[in-house]
């Protein structure tokens, strides 16, 4: 079985109800076999549906007694995106610019029937392990996508119908139809038919198909309407079909202080804003932040002592923490558990190990060697406060 080449990601988390640790297991982070794509390009092909359940209900078979909490898909918005839309990872694919940074691709559609196929094949995976293995496992199952909070650049109708116009094409995109059964109507109205379509029993599939709802949020972005759309002319590519633009800055003025990633801006309300938008379009389902922290820059003039001293980052989480701990004991927002992105400095995808975004610093010039930066120190204090 070829998806038995795909790596199985364990993401530890910390339980304040039981001393120890406990796995989530994440089935898919962006790594599929080449093999697959080869055969039938992978996921825009819906063989990959029945491949991947396959996979799936091995792992189940395999490992289903020790692991209780499993994530399809990490992130499906980034991968449909960054691998089908603008070509920068896996497989490559784009149309954008006259093809030039791509051999192939379509950019206008093929991000959809990636994230179409990601949608069925998690309905279909859902589908076997409740009727075969949730009951006698005890296991729950659930996404993680990425997400950013988007605000209004003004007060005008135009720029908060934008900022939804975002969310729907981000989180929307792939929350609706596991909750409500159909991508949202932003999408059906400006995609029109490069949108595929579900049938009634896919839809009735899908919806309801979470146990949990993943959220990796880091950021905060303004939103607002894109008057010209001159970019998504020249483009034609899902990334601008929402006709709306997002930047970390109105004017000069940035939305908040900068972490090393240049995407990355420190926003803590927007973790409160976000866990409120889910409780009230989702019915305030269960909700685990399975991502959250910042980087630090791998500046070689920069000393290691100097580098475990990182009080921006305890900052950081103190902040994020504060908000969404407002969410959930003033807000009443069903969050279950805490991920901080990362344990240790490691290979952050394009970044590489250029960017640092563990708790532990990590040596990479001399064998790997781990020191716990300050952040250590910190979140020990504040979990044995806590407990």
């Amino acid at each position: 079985m070829l998806f038995k080449l795909l790596l199985v990601e364990v993401h530890i988390f910390y339980n304040k109800t039981i001393v120890g640790i406990e796995p989530y297991v994440t089935l898919y982070h962006w790594d599929l076999p080449q093999a697959l794509h080869d055969r039938y390009l992978g996921w825009l092909n819906p063989q990959i549906i029945n491949d991947f359940a396959a996979y799936a209900e091995v792992c189940f078979q395999r490992f289903g007694d020790r692991v209780k909490h499993w994530i399809t898909f990490n992130e499906p918005h980034t991968f449909a995106i960054q691998g089908y839309d603008v070509g920068l990872q896996a497989p490559g694919r784009c149309s954008i610019l006259f093809k030039l940074p791509c051999r192939s691709g379509n950019s206008s559609t093929e991000p959809y029937i990636v994230g179409h196929n990601v949608l069925l094949t998690h309905a279909t995976v859902s589908d076997i392990y409740r009727k075969k293995y949730k009951a006698k496992q005890g296991g729950s199952l659930g996404i993680a996508f990425d997400v950013m909070w988007y605000e209004p650049e003004s007060n005008k109708t135009e720029d908060i119908e934008a900022a939804q116009r975002a969310q729907d094409f981000q989180l929307g995109w792939f929350l609706d139809p596991l909750m409500l059964g159909d991508y949202p109507s932003s999408m059906r109205s400006r995609v029109g038919s490069r949108l595929p379509v579900f049938t009634g029993s896919q839809s009735a599939l899908m919806k309801g198909s979470l146990d949990f709802v993943g959220i990796n949020h880091y950021t905060t972005y303004y939103a607002r309407n894109n008057d010209t759309n001159l970019i998504g002319t020249l483009l034609h590519d899902a990334l601008s079909d929402s006709g709306t633009v997002t930047l970390p800055f109105k004017g000069l003025n940035a939305i908040g202080d900068r972490a090393s990633s240049i995407w990355l801006y420190i926003v803590p309300r927007g973790m409160r804003s976000l866990m409120n938008y889910v409780k009230q379009r989702y019915g305030n389902p269960p909700v685990f932040i399975t991502e959250n922290g910042m980087d630090d820059s791998n500046n070689i003039l920069i000393s290691r002592e100097a580098a475990l001293k990182d009080a921006k980052r305890i900052k950081y989480h103190h902040d994020y923490l504060a908000s969404l701990q407002a969410a959930i004991k003033e807000d009443g927002c069903n969050v279950k558990g805490y991920f901080v992105w990362s344990l240790l400095d490691n290979w952050e995808w394009a970044a590489g190990y250029s960017s640092r975004f563990g708790l532990y610093f990590v040596d990479y010039r001399d064998k790997l060697k781990r020191y716990p930066k300050d952040s250590v120190r910190w979140f020990t204090s504040f979990l044995n406060s806590t407990s």
